[in-house]
């Protein structure tokens, strides 16, 4: 079956008539993982999600899997160790969706970081993390800091460290975990919102969900019930009644997007703010991205935004650090807010508080997860699904293996491994080539896609490009949104934007230019009425203007 949502009804019946061993609430990262891991287990598997698949946390983040190299300064070593060694466990699983950044901190007078502490920090986490001898920190004098990044603050500038992080994107590597768990047989379904706990003899036995595209109500039964809703965790914990001891604490971080003209960007930098935080400013797809704040956040975490205090905090930062360039708010394309679920510890400031997961297990056999770090999702996963498996073992005599998703390729991470991926986008490319793609479109179409991307040279061959002409849509980017239509259970433009391509963030003109002419191909494909191309026409502006903030608005 394709993952698509013209099998929608198909999957909703299967949802209604099949009682699952486990189903997850919530289609973040967290989530996904867990699907993907109880599937290959041999569990029958289903997953919910409230919104699109990646539409919280999991799609507003700082886009990198890394170490936590700031967790050493709070000495939770083990959560350094544990990440650490993840990194290059999540790069080898998708080498089209991770990938290595190496990562300049330069150090200055007075700043949190001082040469020596540096240096050993640096050195413990290569040891903690494991990471492999091509890719240890080296220590970098004042002019070699300048050279690896000329725009650097000069003044007070005592040298840099280097290191390696790994850039990702995190929406599309949530996107590939969930098509990975239901290529193996996992049942995951998007816009099904959880409205009710169901319940037999005191234990949590199912949910009643209504599908926020059609506003139907249906039951869905499961042996296990796993709480994976991120910032809502707690609300599906006070429908159990179950909401005590520790709670969440949200905290919002926003990210700024600024084209290379304006922001020649050469290298990945992390860096001190004036008041002492760290912030990112990553270089990519000739775009500067930079961020985060950190502040608590109490409002509906469904559509955080950005602020024009945020977005002055990090123009100032950019201008404190790279003095040069001179941003100004006109100069920012594009942002995103996100909210972290972090678990309350009172007292400390939202950067202070531990990205630890938590896990709860209630009176009534609901379990719950929270808290924790993308780049962590995986072993999260685990630790969940041994926990399900000890219970079957226990309750029903049911013997399941142990983990299979450390050496597991994710879907269109099947290319051979990290060392092979260049050569695997150099022979697929001559294909797309082949088909009629430019070579650059064909590049960027592989090493997106990896693994999967001749399911989409193939729609060449199928369908021409008669459709991409009807609707005046290139090439390229009608081959997205087919294959997202068809193979990626895209239910929306918004869904289509941000999460299966990330154009609203980094190349928001091509969202200004083709939005109506994608409007209407999903219009047709979907046989939607006026009112529905409507309404998602306007959940589209909504999402322009929220990531741009107008100038003129105060």
């Amino acid at each position: 079956m394709k993952f698509s949502n013209h099998f929608r009804k198909e999957m909703i019946n299967k949802l209604k008539t099949i009682k699952f061993d486990v189903l997850v609430i919530g289609g973040g990262i967290t989530g996904a993982g867990i699907a993907l891991d109880a599937a290959t287990r041999g569990m029958n598997i289903a997953l919910v999600e409230m919104q699109d698949f990646a539409a919280g946390t999991s799609s507003r983040s700082t886009k990198l899997v890394h170490g936590g190299l700031r967790y050493l300064k709070q000495f939770e070593v083990q959560v350094v160790a544990e990440v650490g060694k993840e990194r290059a466990i999540v790069y080898e699983n998708g080498p089209h969706v991770t990938t290595p950044e190496w990562m300049l901190l330069p150090m200055h007078k007075g700043g949190t970081y001082g040469i020596f502490s540096t240096s050993i920090g640096l050195r413990v986490y290569d040891f903690l993390a494991g990471v492999k001898k091509s890719e240890r920190r080296t220590m970098l004098g004042v002019q070699e800091t300048i050279n690896k990044e000329p725009l650097l603050k000069k003044d007070g500038l005592k040298g840099g460290g280097y290191y390696v992080e790994y850039r990702t994107d995190d929406a599309r590597l949530t996107i590939e975990v969930i098509k990975a768990a239901a290529e193996n047989g996992a049942i995951p379904i998007n816009y099904t919102k959880v409205d009710q706990l169901l319940y037999e003899n005191g234990k949590v036995i199912g949910v009643r969900v209504s599908d926020q595209l059609t506003g139907e109500n249906y039951e869905i039964k499961a042996e296990k019930i796993v709480n994976a809703a991120g910032p809502w965790v707690d609300s599906i914990r006070e429908m159990d009644g179950s909401k005590k001891g520790k709670t969440l604490q949200l905290t919002k971080g926003v990210h700024l997007v600024i084209d290379q003209s304006r922001f020649p960007l050469r290298q990945a930098v992390y860096f001190d703010t004036p008041d002492n935080r760290m912030v990112f400013a990553i270089p990519r797809e000739g775009k500067a991205y930079v961020g985060t704040t950190d502040t608590f956040y109490g409002e509906d975490p469904v559509s955080p935004k950005m602020t024009i205090e945020d977005r002055t905090y990090i123009i100032n930062a950019i201008n404190y650090m790279f003095p040069e360039v001179q941003i100004t708010e006109k100069d920012v394309e594009s942002s995103w807010a996100g909210v972290r679920p972090l678990i309350l510890e009172e007292g400390k400031d939202p950067s202070e508080i531990s990205r630890k997961d938590e896990i709860w297990d209630s009176e009534s056999g609901l379990i719950t997860i929270a808290g924790g770090k993308l780049t962590g999702y995986r072993k999260m996963a685990e630790t969940i699904v041994d926990i399900l498996t000890k219970k079957f073992k226990e309750e029903q005599n049911k013997s399941l293996p142990s983990c299979q998703t450390k050496f597991l390729p994710i879907s269109g991470g099947d290319v051979g491994g990290s060392n092979n991926f260049d050569e695997f986008i150099l022979i697929q490319s001559q294909k797309g080539i082949a088909a009629g793609l430019t070579k650059e479109d064909a590049v960027q179409l592989t090493s997106m896609y990896g693994s999967n991307v001749p399911i989409l040279f193939k729609m060449i061959e199928e369908y021409g490009t008669s459709e991409a002409e009807k609707y005046k849509l290139p090439i390229k980017l009608w081959l997205k949104l087919r294959y997202a239509l068809e193979h990626e259970m895209t239910a929306t433009p918004v869904d289509f934007f941000i999460r299966r391509t990330g154009a609203l963030l980094f190349n928001i003109e091509t969202v200004k230019k083709y939005q109506n002419e994608v409007i209407d191909y999903m219009a047709d494909y979907f046989e939607w009425n006026r009112d529905s191309k409507e309404k998602f026409d306007q959940q589209l502006q909504k999402e322009l203007h929220d990531a741009t903030i107008p100038l003129d608005q105060k």
